[in-house]
């Protein structure tokens, strides 16, 4: 058998008051993607980190081709071959790309003055000899996420890397963006390289592995061939029980009446003549590829951004949504797709977040604060959207994603909101707190609300939505009953631009 480029034994790993890793294991071979699996908290981003040399190990040995090595940080990790892409991009957006991928390695004429003309040239050369289509003298800060992405990508092969870990590498990717990224994965892969992703998104293994790993609550739980890997068998194994991931049967939509209904919604060069109606107890999906105006419409809808023409009617009657105020005053909610930005206060505590939306609310006379309401508050709705946390006191930063995502639907609950708009709703969250989210949704759509559901996750939308709206470049293209859509009929209608005559 081949000798492993990594093997990872006992690893042992504890933060204060939390052991992160038990018994940590891991393998991987030349030439091979091992997909590494788990619950958000299970210790796979920490057993990575140890090998990129991020986190020192408590206990534990690690080989390199054969022979133990120390990694006591990340610079001696890229000398031993490892590089890590992480999820959150590490780039610089006012200097090039061949800047960024070069900076503290650049070539100077006389050691003093950047070599442009050269620094360009060495980055054009590694393009050339991985396939990766840039241009270097770009502004990083000018290209989609995508292409930043394979900037992370270059900077890290730049260091003649043999063992390449890509954290989430296609949270934030389009379905042509990702078959661009899995070509080259599989060009690095029959070079020999040895590639370790971790993945949210297992609906993807069987197109990109060869084997994958499963760890659980910090430990080692099994390693199979890809063959043998069924989806149903990982979610068993990360979880510890049985998920359906088939379509749930969902109640008939569109039988309420209407909630909220846009027409004629147009913004710039965003956003062209949209319209649409959503009734109580829908759940309305809008797919589209990045850049097709999905989020844009939804700020459009929530008054964050203005409108240069049409009209939003509220049970039928005009509303006037000049900001997010109004919105909520009219009983919109907006669920953001960086909900650490702009869904969450990080540095307070849950009770507090829950209360944001209506914080008015809470407040007594003189300008004080009734803080035994905003608890009662916090305590029905972590009870009710089973949220796991401590206590009410716990910073919200602390929670897992699943967490931080119900905190924030648990704030508009609060505002007492009838329609919500679930921008990307499970991006970045594992299959556990999915399978929670969409229950609570079902839920919620049951109850009588109305939600909005953006989502470039294809199997997401056909699963959760009764109708569906596609975009392409800022317009509706179509629209699908749930009955009728597919993936394939989603993908025509979101690439079916309009004709330039």
């Amino acid at each position: 058998m081949q000798q492993p480029l990594v093997l990872m034994e006992g690893i042992e790993k504890s933060f204060p008051g939390v052991q992160a890793l038990r018994d940590g294991r891991f393998e991987l071979r030349p030439g091979e993607v091992h997909a590494l699996c788990g619950e958000n908290g299970a210790g796979k981003s920490t057993l990575m980190k140890i090998l990129a040399g991020i986190y020192p190990k408590d206990a534990g040995r690690i080989l390199l081709q054969g022979k133990e090595a120390s990694l006591p940080n990340p610079r001696a990790a890229m000398r031993q071959g490892i590089s890590i892409v992480h999820q959150e991009l590490n780039l610089m957006p006012h200097l090039t790309v061949a800047q960024n991928i070069f900076i503290g390695r650049e070539p100077r004429r006389a050691g003093i003055f950047l070599d442009e003309p050269a620094l360009n040239a060495r980055a054009q050369a590694l393009f050339e000899r991985t396939n990766i289509r840039l241009d270097p003298r770009v502004r990083v800060g000018e290209l989609t996420i995508a292409r930043q992405q394979m900037v992370e990508i270059a900077k890290a092969l730049s260091f003649n890397t043999r063992v390449l870990i890509m954290d989430e590498p296609t949270a934030a990717l389009t379905e042509t963006e990702i078959a661009d990224l899995f070509a080259l994965i599989r060009q690095l892969r029959a070079a020999g390289t040895g590639i370790v992703h971790i993945s949210h998104r297992l609906e993807e293994l069987q197109q990109i592995a060869d084997r994958v790993t499963v760890m659980r609550d910090g430990q080692y739980v099994d390693t199979l061939p890809i063959r043998e890997a069924t989806l149903q068998r990982i979610i068993t194994m990360m979880v510890g029980r049985t998920i359906f991931e088939t379509r749930p049967e969902l109640p008939e939509g569109g039988a309420g009446e209407p909630l909220l209904e846009a027409r004629g919604i147009s913004r710039g060069r965003q956003l062209h003549n949209l319209s649409f109606t959503l009734r109580r107890g829908e759940i309305l999906g809008i797919a589209g590829l990045i850049g097709a105006g999905r989020t844009e419409l939804a700020r459009a809808v929530f008054g964050a951004d203005s409108v240069d023409s049409g009209t939003i009617l509220i049970h039928g009657k005009p509303a006037q949504i000049r900001s997010p105020n109004d919105a909520v005053r009219q009983g919109i909610g907006y669920l953001s797709e960086d909900r650490k930005h702009f869904g969450l206060a990080l540095g307070l505590d849950v009770e507090t977040n829950l209360a944001l939306a209506a914080y008015g609310r809470f407040m007594g006379p003189l300008g004080t604060v009734r803080n035994g309401a905003i608890r009662s508050n916090g305590e029905r709705h972590v009870r009710d959207l089973a949220i796991k946390t401590p206590n009410l006191a716990q910073r919200v930063r602390f929670l897992s994603g699943g967490n931080q995502q119900k905190v924030v639907i648990g704030k508009w609950l609060t505002a007492d909101t009838e329609i919500l708009i679930f921008d990307e709703p499970t991006r970045g969250i594992d299959v556990g707190a999915k399978a929670e989210i969409y229950k609570l949704m079902n839920e919620l759509a049951q109850s009588g609300k109305g939600i909005i559901m953006i989502s470039s996750e294809l199997p997401e939308i056909l699963r959760m939505s009764h109708r569906i709206l596609v975009m392409c470049e800022g317009r509706i293209t179509g629209e699908l009953r749930s009955d009728e859509a597919t993936q394939e009929r989603i993908m025509a209608l979101a690439t079916q631009r309009e004709a330039v005559i």
